[in-house]
């Protein structure tokens, strides 16, 4: 009796699950915009709480400090328990979102954005080891870019929201960004249940040693470090760099949220095709020099339409920068992306608070403060030069 023929069943590839990845755009999102809440209603809000204008930039100063602090070991929770260490940080923006409603005493709003503040790291640290635990990894790259995008748009939210209903409705304002950090909390820890078809073995367990003495991963900290420490320091000191120039308070604020929309749409936008044409290097070295040269055009003619121009450029170069690494981090780190991304975002913030220190000390001198920036810039150039024996070669 012949022998039934064997037969072969393909097995298809686990399906991408882009459900929890807009989740968690929408709870970093939420994060980013609680952060910046108090940003562009800082005087009304000194008024409203009886304090000084300094106490009240504490109220976001405090994120970059504490992020410095935490974000190692909030990335190894990450690497080892990536749904409970997200629900956990989602938990704590919304908790703290709505201890901000506790009435008018500044003590209780600086205790809701301590634990929005510890939350971050938690948030943000995880951009790139969910899009590698949810997609397939040709989709990655999308999925941090998706990622990435969704936390740059919690800033323009807090800028719109702060224009829209600021002023003397602090209070209005902190309940509308409460519901909506509440609301992005509970999609988050839902969008957790779906199985993590892509998940990297938690046995695999890289140690953070190893992380910190990789080539690849010291250049990409260098980088952020000084390409997210210029836009920090720019997006903190923007107005009164240009206000001799004769640009209003009202101008420079739509230049920011121009420099940040620029930087949301290069980064949903681009990284996929960078990353597909094995175009990073190329174009970091582009980015790094247009952001470079926007500073010295800064420096030499401030006027108006130069510093639309100017913003633009350097919000689309530095922050789809921003993603494109992440992309080659957690390919070069794998199970232990959490620990890389927590590596990269403590050196960002370490670098904005250098960089914005250092521009505070020159703010009356805006031209040599767009130079110092520039030079920051020119200064990351060199590390580019190795990333070609890391990265595969563009595509002709």
């Amino acid at each position: 009796m012949a022998t039934p023929p064997t037969e072969i069943h393909a097995v298809a590839a686990p399906a991408n699950r882009w459900l929890p990845v807009a989740a968690y755009g929408a709870a970093s999102a939420a994060n980013q915009m609680l952060w910046l809440t108090y940003a562009p209603v800082t005087t009304e809000a000194a008024h409203h709480y009886g304090v000084s204008i300094g106490a009240i930039g504490w109220l976001s100063q405090i994120f970059p400090m504490l992020y410095v602090l935490l974000a190692l070991p909030m990335g190894r929770i990450i690497d080892r328990w990536l749904p409970q260490g997200l629900a956990a940080g989602a938990a704590l923006t919304a908790i703290g979102a709505i201890i901000r409603l506790g009435g008018a005493s500044f003590a209780v709003v600086l205790i809701g954005q301590v634990l929005i503040a510890i939350a971050q790291p938690l948030i943000l640290n995880a951009v790139t080891r969910l899009p590698a635990s949810y997609l397939r990894p040709e989709s990655r790259a999308t999925g941090i870019a998706v990622a990435s995008a969704g936390t740059f748009a919690g800033m323009v939210c807090a800028l719109l929201l702060g224009a829209l209903i600021g002023g003397r409705q602090i209070y209005t304002l902190l309940v509308v960004q409460a519901a909506l950090g509440v609301a992005a909390a509970i999609w988050l820890t839902a969008a957790l249940r779906i199985r993590r078809e892509h998940a990297p073995v938690d046995a695999e367990r890289v140690a953070l040693r190893r992380v910190l003495g990789d080539p690849l991963i010291r250049i990409l900290t260098g980088m952020v470090l000084a390409g997210f420490g210029v836009f920090v320091a720019m997006t903190t000191w923007l107005q009164p760099l240009l206000a001799p120039a004769g640009i209003t308070e009202t101008q420079a604020g739509l230049l920011l949220l121009t420099m940040v929309l620029a930087g949301v749409i290069g980064a949903a936008v681009l990284p996929t095709a960078i990353v597909r044409a094995h175009g990073e290097r190329a174009f970091l070295c582009i980015a790094v020099a247009a952001a470079a040269l926007c500073c010295l055009l800064l420096a030499v003619v401030p006027t108006l339409p130069t510093a639309f121009l100017a913003v633009i450029i350097v919000g689309a170069a530095l922050l789809t920068a921003l993603p494109v690494i992440l992309e080659i981090a957690e390919r070069r780190a794998g199970p232990a992306g959490g620990s890389a991304t927590a590596l990269l975002w403590m050196a960002g913030n370490f670098g904005g608070l250098l960089v914005a220190v250092i521009v505070q000390l020159l703010v009356h001198q805006p031209a040599v403060s767009f130079v110092v920036m520039s030079a920051c810039l020119v200064a990351a150039l060199p590390l580019l030069r190795p990333l070609r024996d890391y990265l595969p070669r563009p595509r002709q």
